[in-house]
């Protein structure tokens, strides 16, 4: 077995309606805590406040993206990941919690393109409303036939995460809804 950390696509892109990359290695941490009691612990670890519900805030170290009511997902880079379950871990002692680096079981896509189309492309592939979803906001929600993660960087940039094990997969959803000649125009 290789000690080398390679991505899930080696990179790979797809041009049409949209600019499609697979992102490379991304550090990500899954915390599973009070997300009140560890709202220090995080802003101490990675710079970036406690976010609200669906939001992603960005911080000195890491991004840290609302999952739900008791979980972050921290984003930073792929080499730091280990050190800040550390100190994670280090922080909350005696707090019921669970610090993971789960950075080489997800991978990560961008998205890039017009307003409108970049939703349109989206809204093939997931139930989410996409003309809800504004830049900042984190939305889990299925990606067809896999579990997901979808957040707008800004109104022409788009991150979609899902699992290593299913990243041909919605990458190559993707492409199919981006290719040229599939605009439907409706946002």
């Amino acid at each position: 077995m290789s000690e080398i950390a390679v991505s899930a696509l080696s990179g790979e892109e797809a041009s049409g309606l949209v600019t499609l990359r697979e992102m490379g290695l991304q550090g990500m941490v899954t915390l599973r805590a009070d997300l009140s009691k560890a709202a220090s612990a995080v802003k101490k670890v990675t710079g970036a406040d406690m976010p609200d519900r669906r939001a992603i805030r960005a911080g000195k170290a890491a991004s840290v993206a609302w999952m739900s009511p008791d979980e972050v997902l921290i984003l930073c880079d792929h080499a730091s990941a280990d050190g800040i379950v550390a100190q994670l871990t280090e922080a909350l002692k005696g707090q019921h919690h669970l610090a993971v680096n789960v950075s080489d079981a997800r991978a990560m896509l961008s998205l890039s393109g017009e307003a409108g189309v970049l939703k349109d492309v989206l809204s093939k592939i997931t139930p989410a409303d996409m003309a809800a979803l504004a830049p900042g906001e984190m939305r889990r929600t299925r990606l067809q036939q896999a579990a997901g993660a979808i957040w707008l960087e800004s109104e022409t940039e788009a991150r979609v995460i899902c699992f290593r094990s299913v990243a041909r997969y919605v990458f190559d959803l993707l492409a199919i809804s981006a290719r040229d000649g599939a605009a439907v125009g409706y946002h």
